[in-house]
C-alpha cells in the first residue's frame, strides 16, 4: 500500500527529491508544499523508521511501480482449453489466437482434446499442429500425453 501526500502523518520526514537528491529532514507541511509546487506527488517510502523517508515523484509514477511490483509477484496459472479432433478452421483459430493471447499474458495452457472411439491419432496430429503454430509463443512443458480419454500437451509462457 502507497502513502502518499496528505494521507503522511508524521510531523517531520527525510526527503529525497525528484532526480534522487538528498533534501534532508524537513516538516511534512513544507514537503507538501514543494510537491505541489513542483506538481508531482510526495510518496512515503518506508514507515519503520523515525522521520519516515519519504521522496518527490512525478504524478502517477507510484502506481504505476506498484502495479508494475504486482505484475511479476503473480504466480503463472495454468489455463485449459478443449478441442475435438474433428474440429473445423475456424474454430481451430479461435482458439490457437485464445491459446497465444494467454501464453503473452504470462500463463500457461494446457490443451486438452477430448476422444471417443479410435480418434487417438487424429488428436495427436491436432496438437502436434498446435505445438507448431503456437511455437513464437510458447514452448511445451511435456510431450503430447495419450491416456485413455483424451490427449493433452502443456505450453508454457516463453
Amino acid at each position: 500500500m502507497i502513502i502518499m501526500n496528505e494521507k503522511i502523518k508524521a510531523s517531520e520526514v527525510h526527503l529525497t527529491g525528484v532526480n534522487g537528491e538528498d533534501l534532508g529532514i524537513m516538516r511534512t507541511t513544507e514537503a507538501l508544499a514543494m510537491a505541489k509546487k513542483l506538481r508531482v506527488d510526495l510518496i512515503c517510502t518506508s514507515f519503520m523508521s523515525s522521520p519516515p523517508p519519504c521522496k518527490l515523484q512525478g504524478a502517477g509514477a507510484a502506481k504505476q511501480e506498484a502495479q508494475q511490483a504486482s505484475k511479476k509477484d503473480r504466480q503463472p496459472k495454468v489455463k485449459e482449453i478443449r478441442l475435438t479432433p474433428q474440429i473445423e478452421e475456424h474454430d481451430y483459430e479461435t482458439k490457437k489466437q485464445q491459446a497465444e493471447r494467454l501464453l503473452k499474458s504470462g500463463d500457461s495452457v494446457m490443451l486438452v482434446v477430448k476422444l471417443q472411439g479410435k480418434e487417438g491419432p487424429k488428436a495427436k496430429l491436432l496438437l502436434e499442429t498446435l505445438l507448431k503454430d503456437l511455437s513464437a509463443s510458447g514452448r511445451p512443458q511435456t510431450g503430447i500425453q495419450l491416456s485413455g480419454k483424451q490427449a493433452a500437451v502443456q505450453i508454457n509462457a516463453i
